[in-house]
């Protein structure tokens, strides 16, 4: 457990959610970009709030808790943490040398400063990122009191909070870093997933896309045909990460009910797709709801020459954009005193 009063660090990762297919259950952490976030417990008073929110970045998030995706998976967090310290699993450090166990009517305060390098709205699971690597740091203030699973449960909250849905595509990715297949949210079970070296390039349009409004759009039947291959490139993408087949994981990255709804949403993107492909991508699509897109690559190379082709489209449209050339985050959260 760190001392009262003592700032940690945290880089949170973004995270490219669905992975094209696996809509809600597949998603990959990336190095660049990340949020970083600076934290600390401390005890507090009967008439002190138990989160305080401290934004040092230019976006302006609300900060009170119940408004903000931090404060939201946080309350849940601490919602929970009264049982852990009731079963006195918990000490408090006093000097290095020195411990004791909390008091049971101890009350814990979070205070968190969170500096948003990934751009809200981005696709690239910003939200996730705020949510997860407030309770990863939180967990670790206090000794790591619960498990991964715990956490993605905690920052899910933080999810409901931006989209309205309780998804664990970003979150799972994001604290559990690789590669993770969801295969069920209540109860909770999220599967970590085997990947050859992948490279990733991402580029994001400067518009907004909100998860909210990509997901209103979305039909709510699916003809049988469509589910069926659906089914089948999901198998086919796990399949193919699992026994590192390239030529498998680029014949799956194929979505045949999400995508084409949501595409019209970013433009461009039928003709920046084609592009990619044709600069030797394995494939891609649309990150999360968009309006980011990413593609993954056999090598670094080819990552670059991905970026050239989405320069050159956004370029000749004249929309905004920034890029980004990465690789797969094997970590997730990183916390440092």
């Amino acid at each position: 457990m760190v001392a009262a009063n003592q700032w940690i660090k945290i880089k949170a990762p973004a995270t490219v959610a669905n992975m094209v297919c696996g809509f809600d259950i597949l998603g990959f952490a990336v190095n660049n970009p990340y949020d970083e976030m600076e934290m600390r417990w401390v005890e507090r008073t009967a008439n002190e709030p138990s989160i305080t929110i401290i934004n040092i970045d230019e976006y302006q998030l609300p900060t009170d808790p119940e408004k903000n995706v931090a404060g939201a998976a946080l309350l849940a967090f601490l919602e929970e943490l009264d049982e852990k310290i009731k079963e006195s699993t918990i000490t408090k450090v006093i000097s290095s040398s020195n411990t004791e166990k909390i008091p049971t009517t101890t009350k814990i305060k979070f205070e968190v400063k969170i500096n948003k390098l990934i751009k809200p709205g981005s696709g690239v699971g910003s939200s996730a990122a705020s949510s997860a690597g407030a309770v990863v740091g939180a967990n670790y203030l206090l000794g790591n009191l619960f498990s991964k699973d715990d956490l993605v449960r905690f920052a899910m909250n933080g999810e409901k909070l931006a989209s309205g849905v309780k998804h664990a595509d970003n979150i799972a990715p994001c604290i559990f870093g690789g590669v993770t297949l969801v295969r069920s949210i209540f109860p909770l079970e999220v599967v970590s997933l085997p990947s050859p070296q992948l490279y990733v390039t991402i580029v994001h349009p400067q518009i907004e896309v909100r998860t909210a409004d990509a997901r209103s759009i979305l039909r709510q039947k699916v003809l049988l045909k469509d589910a069926i291959k659906q089914w089948g490139n999901i198998a086919g993408l796990v399949a193919g990460l699992m026994k590192s087949d390239y030529d498998l994981i680029g014949r799956s990255l194929e979505d045949v009910i999400i995508e084409p709804v949501r595409s019209i949403l970013i433009p461009g993107f039928d003709e920046l797709k084609i592009a990619c492909k044709q600069a030797g991508a394995l494939g891609g699509g649309i990150s999360g709801s968009g309006p980011s897109i990413f593609m993954l690559s056999k090598s670094k190379e080819i990552a670059i020459a991905v970026e050239k082709e989405m320069n050159q489209l956004y370029d000749g449209i004249g929309l905004p954009h920034h890029t980004y050339v990465t690789t797969i985050n094997q970590g997730g959260v990183e916390v440092e005193n």
